[in-house]
């Protein structure tokens, strides 16, 4: 082969190279200076709010270091919002096990399996704001809050019973909001599970039904170690979930008797009593709390080696 043919060749590699590692950098590129602009530059101009006293408009700004913090943490109304997280946290929980049982059942043969995931993943598809004023309609009438009237208690009224005020009962209306949350979000949980189930290989299954293994040890023994890694992420997207819980209760009761959250009072310091400084330091401590819940999940759920 001559010298010529070989120069053209090298010549054609590297232009084909050059070509591909281009495409692969403006692959590269295009999402991370979207991140940095639209995550973290918004992120680093919170943490300098947080730093500061300022309203909405940013009027008057004066610094003062860490004394937003310092309110956070000295302020129990702040952070008694949290105590309503425990309703979603199990509420999460229930969500989780029960997408779990449901997404074992459908991955077996029965019949109509399609439709049924069709139905609980329908769900998920519809806007937030469209099921918390369903379910408002559903649990109490009008503006949810100051009367009876609703599907539910005309049923109850129907075969006798006594109207509940299920949105204006403190701690009942914490149980409403987490059954709105779980027929929400259920579908989402039901399609990663049943994706990660049908991801084991049927060898390992036909494997286990000539050992005479029954559904539950089958469950045990292979499914539940082949999906951890789905179980524990979609357990850390719970938590995450639980703690900076906002549109459902926003929507439904507006955070009234007992169901506002951490992150409804983060809005309402925000932009109800313009204290931006203060609100941004509210954002700072919830992301750094669920940085730390999730740093100890990964450790508790560990990989064993």
């Amino acid at each position: 082969m001559s010298k010529s043919s070989n120069d053209l060749r090298s010549k054609g590699v590297s232009k084909a190279y050059i070509k591909k590692m281009l495409t692969i950098c403006a692959f590269f590129l295009i999402p991370t200076v979207l991140l940095v602009i639209f995550t973290y530059i918004p992120a680093a101009e919170m943490f300098r709010y947080s730093l500061e006293e300022r309203d909405q408009f940013g009027v008057n700004v004066k610094f003062v270091g860490l004394e937003n913090y310092k309110t956070v943490f000295t302020t129990p109304e702040y952070f008694a919002a949290f105590k309503n997280s425990l309703y979603y946290l199990a509420g999460s929980f229930i969500q989780l096990a029960l997408a779990l049982f449901l997404a074992t059942i459908l991955c077996s043969k029965i019949r109509f399996g399609n439709f049924f995931k069709g139905v609980l993943f329908f769900p998920y598809m519809i806007n937030t704001v469209a099921v918390a004023l369903i379910f408002r309609r559903f649990f109490q009438r009008g503006d949810g809050i100051t009367n009876t009237d609703g599907v539910l208690n005309s049923i109850i009224t129907l075969f006798g019973g006594e109207p509940i005020k299920f949105l204006s009962t403190e701690g009942l209306v914490n149980i409403c909001l987490v059954f709105v949350s779980i027929w929400r979000y259920i579908g989402f949980d039901l399609v990663m599970f049943i994706g990660a189930i049908q991801s084991v290989s049927p060898d390992i299954y036909e494997a286990a039904d000539l050992d005479g293994a029954n559904r539950f040890q089958v469950f045990r023994y292979i499914i539940a170690p082949s999906i951890r890694p789905i179980i524990l992420l979609q357990m850390i997207l719970a938590v995450k979930g639980a703690i900076s819980v906002y549109e459902i209760p926003f929507i439904i009761t507006g955070g009234r008797f007992g169901s506002s959250t951490f992150v409804i009072q983060t809005t309402e310091t925000a932009f109800k009593f313009q204290k931006v400084g203060l609100a941004s330091a509210m954002a700072v401590v919830l992301f750094f709390i669920i940085v730390i819940v999730t740093i100890i999940q990964k450790l508790v759920f560990k990989e064993e080696k």
